[in-house]
């Protein structure tokens, strides 16, 4: 049960909203005095503290429920306060807000608005509860390893990682799948950095880069007047990747007289250069990534399908950006690097769009954004993204019911400034309460 602190020297007004809660299923308890509130606080494990300005027959100015709120921040940062007064004036409320004071309702309060904004108070401290506790735990999932500078926040590579970790070790063949952009080549530098590899070369092939006739040579290496143009002995990236690691983009784009050569090198650790007879051994792990399905080339004869499961011993699914979105705005700032900051109408827009072109296309979008805006605050015109669809052919969860409740207490129950806030109409905003069960203020 959650417990809910009030701190009012009227006591026919603590009696008042000790009755409101308890009828919601709160646990109430009530100081009439700084000292008792203090007693109450060291005594109970309280989620809550409604607080009063005033606390003397007389006093009106606000002074001692500051003093007391500026303690209570002190030894209670965690604890959302509401602040409750008839008489204080307008710029102590805005002063305290700032400090850190949840929200001000003015007495007599209006009970259904009282209700929501500590249900929204308490809501919002469970929500950042929880993402503390997940990245103390993410902290500590990767406590000592190398993850070679990858940004995110999202549970869905959290766990991607964690298995990334826990492959690194091996030498088997891991294959990476994911649309373009997404980030493939990070969790291939992840497996190599955390591998007993590290030390070792690690090199890297674009095969969706290089012309058909070149593969062949690239990879496994060519003696001189091995073909046109080859002027001098040509070192292939297995060889320079003897000891390390070899990473292998867009797998799917090999030809089959490459990938009969991939599959003989993965079998024994042989292979010749073009135009030579002579046989080299080579120790390399193969880490793969494709965009293609395979399954469906290999139907087609484009693919072998003994290299097929030569090459993905393990497979890492790497999801679109649009498929894990708390990764959107902590990859925003990155590439933004600090020098801008990003206005809460370019968050939302970039928290909406679909982002096909995943990282990639999110990484440009904010360095022309840098280029491009003219303050310090990049709007959402800087960004060069489609504005939201009408609000009537959005889904209804679009927005999820936390960022929903935060508006409206941001907002201070106001609807329509809530809705600004989020970038929808009012009655599309009144929708969505009813879709999640929240209650109008």
């Amino acid at each position: 049960m959650l417990k809910l602190l009030v701190i009012d020297d009227n006591q026919p007004i603590g009696q008042a909203l000790q009755t409101l809660f308890a009828l919601q299923g709160y646990q109430v308890f009530c100081a009439h005095t700084p000292e008792q509130a203090w007693q109450l606080l060291g005594q109970h494990s309280i989620d809550l503290i409604l607080q009063d300005m005033n606390f003397s027959a007389g006093e009106m100015q606000g002074d001692q429920g500051k003093a007391l709120f500026y303690q209570l921040r002190e030894q209670y940062a965690d604890i959302p306060v509401v602040l409750m007064t008839a008489w204080t004036q307008l710029e102590m409320v805005v002063e305290l807000v700032k400090a850190g004071a949840t929200d001000y309702i003015a007495k007599p309060w209006n009970d259904q608005r009282l209700l929501l904004t500590v249900a929204n108070a308490l809501k919002l401290k469970q929500l950042t509860e929880q993402q503390q506790r997940a990245e103390r735990e993410r902290n500590a999932a990767f406590a000592g390893k190398d993850l070679c500078g990858l940004v995110f926040a999202s549970s869905q590579m959290q766990q991607l990682l964690q298995m990334t970790l826990q492959l690194a070790p091996a030498n088997a063949a891991v294959l990476i799948t994911g649309p373009n952009g997404a980030g493939k080549e990070g969790i291939a530098n992840v497996l190599h950095a955390n591998s007993a590899r590290k030390d070792k070369p690690f090199i890297k092939v674009n095969m969706g880069a290089l012309p058909a006739d070149l593969m062949e040579a690239e990879l496994f290496g060519a003696e001189a007047g091995a073909y046109s143009g080859a002027t001098k002995t040509r070192i292939g990236r297995f060889e320079a990747a003897d000891g390390g690691s070899l990473f292998l983009d867009e797998i799917g784009n090999l030809s089959l007289a490459g990938q009969a050569k991939l599959l003989r090198v993965l079998q024994t650790g042989e292979f010749e250069r073009l135009g030579s007879s002579q046989t080299r051994k080579v120790d390399v792990r193969l880490i793969s990534a494709t965009n293609s399905d395979l399954t469906a080339a290999i139907a087609l004869g484009q693919f072998r399908q003994d290299l097929y499961y030569r090459v993905n011993v393990v497979q890492l699914a790497l999801p679109a950006l649009s498929e894990r979105p708390d990764d959107i705005l902590p990859l925003a700032r990155y590439f933004l690097a600090g020098k801008k900051t990003l206005s809460a109408a370019a968050e939302q827009l970039l928290q909406h769009y679909a982002w096909p072109g995943n990282v990639r296309e999110l990484q440009n979008v904010c360095q022309r954004a840098l280029l491009l805006s003219s303050t310090n605050d990049i709007q959402s015109s800087d960004l060069g993204l489609p504005q939201f669809a009408q609000a009537g052919k959005r889904a209804l969860d679009d927005i999820d019911q936390a960022q929903l409740q935060q508006a409206l207490l941001q907002a201070g129950g106001v609807v329509s400034r809530a809705a600004k806030q989020l970038g929808i109409s009012r009655q599309a905003l009144y929708r969505r309460m009813e879709y999640y069960g929240i209650d109008a203020p």
